[in-house]
């Protein structure tokens, strides 16, 4: 698509059907990619935000709701993909830049520009009629990138200045552990679906591969030439797709760290994804403008196996 920006994010519905896309526009586009991928086929949500929507997250437990944030309208704002208005929108005092579920549905994180980490929940007050998303009076904590552990008990937070990660307990966020990560900071996670393995990425252009019986370094893993922008295992947990600063995603294998195949891209990508159930990822960016060459034009790729 011709834009002066890039596709900031794409993400799967937990059953894999739908694509979202956003970073470009007010507009979060939504493809089935198994009937099209033309950006005319694309379901478009609009009307939640004033301004650029730059992530896009899906709920694990329903394959039709989804959440959207803005940094510059400072927004979250929550979709059901079967209607066209939003239905419900948060108004922030911090920019959010990465939202993340809980296993249950039930709990968010998000986290600041300004490198906090904050939580909301779903619930009902006396006042509701139906449940609603409410932030959380707690403390921020500082964080650059989290996600929630697949119980839903805990969270993994790293910080783009700190070279260890800290395994926190949840709703409580006492520290238990904090194992030494990256030289120089740490801005990408990644959880196995198979709950053996933490893969953290950093701005030192290495992936390290954590037990998680014991949090030591089981593997790293050194095939990228650029820092590490972010991590995502396949469904069975057998691959790492690995996105970085160049045009290229790695996918390594998550018991030996071997490189498998390295796909070319068009545009760096600052996300990957890999489909649910299938050996398919997803990623996106915007490709350089040249001297004397096409305009800019934003991306968004699929490579695998989608039969």
């Amino acid at each position: 698509m011709p834009s002066s920006q890039a596709m900031t994010h794409v993400a799967w519905s937990c059953d894999g059907k739908k694509l979202a896309a956003v970073g470009i526009d007010k507009i979060t586009r939504v493809w089935i990619p198994e009937k099209s991928m033309e950006s005319r086929s694309a379901t478009t949500y609009t009307g939640g935000h004033s301004d650029d929507v730059d992530y896009v997250s899906w709920n694990p437990t329903h394959p039709e709701l989804f959440c959207t944030s803005s940094q510059r309208d400072r927004r979250i704002v929550f979709w059901d993909a079967r209607q066209s208005r939003y239905t419900q929108q948060l108004a922030l005092k911090v920019s959010p830049v990465q939202t993340s579920y809980s296993p249950d549905g039930r709990s968010m994180l998000y986290v600041s520009a300004g490198h906090q980490l904050f939580f909301m929940t779903l619930g009902r007050t006396p006042d509701d009629t139906k449940d609603e998303w409410h932030l959380s009076e707690r403390e921020a904590t500082a964080g650059s990138t989290a996600i929630f552990n697949h119980l839903g008990d805990g969270v993994v937070v790293s910080h783009h200045t700190e070279h260890t990660l800290r395994v926190m307990d949840y709703p409580s966020l006492v520290v238990k552990e904090s194992p030494a990560a990256h030289v120089g900071g740490c801005i990408a996670l990644a959880l196995d679906p198979r709950g053996r393995y933490l893969a953290s990425g950093g701005f030192d252009s290495i992936i390290n591969m954590f037990d998680l019986n014991d949090w030591i370094c089981a593997r790293t893993i050194t095939v990228c030439e650029n820092g590490i922008n972010a991590l995502s295992f396949s469904y069975d947990g057998e691959y790492l797709a690995i996105a970085n600063g160049g045009t290229y995603i790695d996918i390594c294998a998550t018991e030996t760290g071997a490189p498998l195949h390295r796909v070319p891209a068009l545009a760096p990508s600052p996300t990957v994804t890999w489909h649910p159930s299938k050996y398919v990822i997803a990623y996106c960016g915007q490709t350089k403008a040249r001297e004397g060459g096409p305009a800019p034009v934003a991306v968004i790729s699929m490579f695998g196996l989608l039969e």
